[in-house]
């Protein structure tokens, strides 16, 4: 590679030889076996089978118009409502079935079965509409994990309604924010919800963004902790006061395939977050499908996905695929420490969880507290293991197959995003051998390519950005408002509209073996510049976790006189290890052996913890502004606050020990 900075690609440098066929046992009983690859060839053809999962009212004309590229249209000329296909279809065969096992932060429990739940949707569908709600109105939804929360989701879309729902951990300026840009007519919140034993004030908070947010009409407020709150006469009503006396029957109104589903802001690199739009027909097919094959998905299955429904995993995967196809999920209210760190393996054990999907920064933690807690719990019931939010380094891929899995549960690591609706890239358990931290393969019906600056394709065994060379059902339609910001975000990198060429790009930097095999890098502004050799952040960090006295690392460039960028890591350390000078040194150059000199981390610093978001993300920004001593942006999304000072007076030390 040349050392002048004009790469066209990024350096492809960690290399993973271990692999993993699927067990024997598992395949034989797998949803789907390799034809499935060959059947997708024909997309059209294996699209329209798959959309036989869904509850229609009217077929459809056209598969996919793509003549307004890159505005597509999915199962044109159909008509159906997503909720008939959660609820409905199931209710005469299946009723009684479990729809969701409701785990609350202090252990409290709720059982709905798909009959209940259809109930409540109908009652919280009456009364939206008694408040007012009708289709195409947006409603904003600003709750904690509870049970409620897919009601109101179920019960918007029921009336044709688009529901944004914002995470309950967001400040009040970004409800602001998403309430006043989608005009959102009504809110549903709660008083407030539990995390770890504490109240999070929801209404208060909600009430500071309502002194700014003109176009609410109504706030729909459901008791969770009892808190006393404040109820603004003419607008605030409680939800046990105008749901309960509903009636339980609805009939739901009949929706366009491309009729505006819901909206779910993402951050962009401006201060203005883009609302993706999701619509009805498409997504449905496209989530329901890669549910069922990527968790080989059977009927007895008890299925727990650890994500927060204010995130697009959990609309996806907790709400709409496993509700379409019947299945029984968990739904987790708190967080894995609280009360003891094996809080998670207690519910896996209780509810004898068979497929658990969670994120990598989860595993890491798991990794960092140690083998004791899972070993603890009998996790025999588990069956398949998932991963999704991040790339996963391989050594916590490792351990979640070793002690999790119990070197007998296949892992399907996932790649997608808020904007693709689904999953795009994972194993197929059963068919596919994996490779620790490879997401592997684009899925049946699914076209993804790895680019270089130019445009061109990159051969196998190197690195460069992700992208998607053919349109898929649960694809964004556009950001709302916004159509010529969608077109430039995700369309004009590498399209040729002259051509009718139409690439989307990820914004991922990904690499590819000599098997075709994908390694996701991360976001492409996590690529790190060193002396003109572009680096994934990823790689310095799984490097960095393959040292037996890591438990976890976050890695940025720092701006640097020399190198352009230099290294910085920050890392927690396992157990009883003891973050010296001496191990500063081990650690260095163990990444040296991994990966070359090049990667060597210019800085060490050894935290308890990293800076976190509250969904379990690392905030590699804040750690970005700690290594260039800037003044740090926005924390309002922070779980760990107090971490951040202590984080720069170690930066600091590290900078002024720094070995040249």
């Amino acid at each position: 590679m040349s050392d002048e900075g004009s790469n066209p690609t990024i350096s492809a440098l960690f290399s993973e030889d271990r692999k993993f066929p699927p067990p024997p046992e598992f395949a034989a009983q797998a949803n789907c076996d390799e034809s499935i690859y060959e059947e997708a060839k024909d997309r059209d053809a294996f699209w329209t089978k798959q959309a036989e999962r869904v509850a229609w009212r009217k077929r459809w004309d056209q598969v996919l118009d793509w003549s307004d590229a890159p505005f597509a249209k999915w199962f044109t000329g159909a008509t159906l409502n997503i909720t008939e296909s959660c609820l409905d279809q199931h209710v005469a065969e299946r009723g009684d079935k479990v729809a969701y096992h409701w785990e609350g932060d202090g252990g409290e429990t709720r059982t709905l079965t798909y009959q209940e739940l259809h109930e409540e949707v109908c009652k919280a569908a009456n009364a939206l509409a008694a408040l007012g709600v009708t289709k195409g109105d947006r409603v904003a939804i600003y709750m904690g994990m509870v049970p409620e929360l897919p009601v109101a989701m179920l019960a918007c879309a029921r009336l044709g309604a688009v529901h944004g729902v914002v995470f309950g951990g967001f400040s009040s300026d970004s409800l602001r924010d998403r309430i006043n840009d989608a005009e959102a007519k009504m809110l549903i919140t709660c008083d407030g919800s539990y995390r770890a034993g504490s109240v999070v004030p929801l209404k208060e908070m909600a009430d500071v963004s309502l002194a700014e947010t003109p176009s609410i009409e109504k706030v729909l407020v459901v008791r969770r902790t009892g808190s006393d709150v404040n109820m603004v006469e003419g607008r605030d009503v409680w939800w046990h006061d105008v749901v309960s006396g509903q009636s339980s029957e609805h009939e739901a109104v009949e929706m366009d395939a491309e009729d505006m589903l819901f909206i779910l802001y993402t951050s962009g690199t401006t201060a203005k977050p883009k609302g993706i739009v999701h619509t009805t027909g498409g997504y449905a097919v496209g989530t329901a499908t890669t549910h069922y094959y990527v968790f080989d998905l059977k009927p007895d299955d008890v299925y727990w996905c650890t994500a927060d429904i204010g995130w697009v995993t959990g609309h996806s995967y907790i709400v709409y695929g496993p509700l379409i196809n019947g299945a029984t999920s968990v739904m987790f209210e708190g967080v894995p420490q609280h009360p003891d760190k094996d809080r998670f393996w207690d519910i896996v054990e209780k509810y004898k969880v068979s497929i658990l999907y969670t994120a990598p920064t989860a595993i890491r933690t798991f990794v960092k507290w140690g083998d004791e807690y899972p070993g603890k719990h009998d996790l025999s019931s588990l069956r398949l293991l998932g991963t999704v939010g991040e790339p996963i380094n391989p050594e916590a891929w490792m351990w979640y197959h070793r002690v999790i899995g119990g070197e007998r549960c296949p892992i399907v690591d996932t790649w997608w995003q808020t904007e693709t609706g689904m999953i795009l890239i994972a194993p197929l358990p059963g068919v596919t051998a994996t490779k620790p931290s490879s997401a592997t393969l684009p899925l049946p019906g699914v076209a993804a390519d790895i680019f270089d600056d130019a445009g061109n394709s990159v051969p196998f065994g190197g690195g460069g950005y992700l992208t998607l060379t053919e349109p898929w059902p649960a694809m964004l339609r556009t950001l709302y408002k916004e159509p010529d910001r969608f077109k430039e975000v995700y369309w004009s990198r590498f399209s040729k509209p002259d051509e009718n060429k139409w690439v989307y790009f990820a914004g991922d930097g990904a690499k590819r073996d000599e098997e075709g095999y994908l390694w996701l890098l991360g976001r492409v502004d996590d690529v790190m510049n060193i002396s003109g050799h572009r680096i994934s952040t990823l790689e310095v960090e799984s490097a960095l976790v393959d040292h037996p006295a890591v438990a976890e690392a976050a890695v940025v460039g720092r701006a640097d006189d020399r190198t352009g960028q230099a290294i910085a890591a920050f890392c927690t350390l396992k157990g009883t290890a003891v973050g010296d000078e001496n191990l500063i040194k081990e650690i260095r150059d163990h990444v040296a052996d991994k990966i070359g000199k090049i990667a060597r981390p210019a800085s060490i610093v050894f935290t308890p913890e990293l800076p976190k978001t509250r969904s379990g993300k690392i905030m590699r920004r804040l750690l970005k502004d700690i290594s260039e001593k800037r003044q740090l942006g926005d924390v309002t999304t922070l779980a760990n606050e107090g971490v951040v000072s202590e984080l720069s007076d170690l930066a600091s030390q590290a900078k002024a020990a720094e070995d040249d």
